[in-house]
């Protein structure tokens, strides 16, 4: 399991080689306000290959007035306001967040929420390691100043935001002097993947070299193509929602990955990064034989007398690579053959003066 703290350590700054992203499990509330079915989906993360799962810790009346209007598909969620919504699953709280994260314990996955107030801020400050902050909350100034004072790594979501708005909350955080993740984001429910716009990553990136950027996803989960684009383009963090169950209704089953899904994803990113390797230029054990057979040496071109100055006419190249290279041809020409040095022969330094 990956450790987040070694994110915003510094440890990786400076390496071009492709890693592995840290996966987040966005359970979000798709437990429902079971604590079993809580420990199943964490054990499926676990399963599949996760390094951490992450819940939503919240109260609807703390969250959203009463007639908040829905921002998501109605026809795959009809519940048509975001308090009423809230509703159905805001039961967990300190408590049952404390069972998971003894569970996340147990199973060796690392345990998460995002707090949406104050309150659920201050008793998961005890559990977690980061803190989680909504792209819903990225102009929420007062709210982000309070979970920097907890003095822990912040990782952001960014999704309908503008670069001056990514900006202004960059700048709260770095006046606190705690570290900060990015998630580039579109928050859209589901998010086509031709809105995916993963080409936002290498902004964050270019305009905060200082910071972990990554990727928070709400594609349907489909190949998990988009995800192993992220990580191509340098997404540090994947995080994408996670289910037990895809087929069942609500907001955030329809668009979250399952066990399979993400054990789909690790294999083929766990491709990927030996495929892409070393960014570093230069031979590998695989290229020895190539490096010397298939490169060339000066060959002589006809007989050469012992006591001739080598001249270019006397000279060609050919291949192995066992005698002079082709590039020391100026220091060859003007030397003296210190022997009879037959046609089609290899030149090498012992032969000349």
């Amino acid at each position: 399991m990956a450790n987040i703290i070694e994110l915003f350590s510094g440890k990786f700054d400076g390496q071009c080689e492709l890693r592995k992203p840290y996966i987040i499990a966005e359970i979000g509330v798709n437990h429902e306000g079971s604590i079993e079915t809580a420990r199943k989906i964490i054990d499926d993360a676990a399963e599949g290959g996760a390094d951490a799962v992450k819940f939503q810790t919240y109260k609807a009346d703390k969250i959203a007035i009463k007639n908040s209007p829905a921002y998501w598909d109605t026809c795959k969620e009809p519940t048509d306001s975001q308090y009423k919504l809230f509703q159905k699953y805001d039961k967990f709280w300190k408590s049952d967040y404390e069972k998971l994260k003894s569970y996340c314990d147990k199973v060796e996955i690392e345990f998460m929420s995002t707090p949406f107030d104050k309150e659920s801020a201050t008793f998961l400050n005890d559990m977690v390691n980061v803190f989680k902050i909504s792209s819903s909350d990225i102009t929420n100034k007062p709210f982000i100043e309070y979970l920097c004072d907890f003095r822990k790594p912040i990782i952001l979501s960014t999704g309908a935001s503008y670069m001056h708005e990514v900006q202004e909350a960059v700048e709260w955080i770095g006046l606190k002097e705690v570290p900060v993740a990015l998630l580039h984001c579109i928050l859209s429910y589901p998010t086509e993947n031709y809105n995916a716009n993963l080409g936002m990553i290498l902004d964050l990136q270019k305009k905060f070299p200082e910071a972990v950027v990554g990727y928070s996803d709400h594609t349907l989960p489909g190949d998990m193509k988009v995800l192993e684009v992220a990580t191509l383009l340098g997404a540090r963090i994947i995080e994408k929602h996670f289910t037990h169950d895809k087929s069942l209704p609500g907001n955030d089953h329809y668009h979250a990955m399952d066990v399979l899904d993400l054990k789909r994803f690790c294999g083929r990113i766990d491709d990927v990064c030996r495929i892409f390797g070393s960014c570093k230029k230069r031979p590998i054990p695989s290229e020895s034989s190539a490096i010397n057979n298939a490169r060339r040496s000066l060959v002589s071109s006809v007989n050469i007398c012992k006591g001739q100055v080598i001249s270019e006419k006397h000279l060609t190249w050919k291949r192995p690579a066992i005698g002079i290279s082709p590039k020391y041809i100026g220091s060859v020409i003007g030397k003296t053959a210190l022997i009879d040095i037959q046609r089609d022969k290899p030149i090498d330094w012992n032969m000349l003066s």
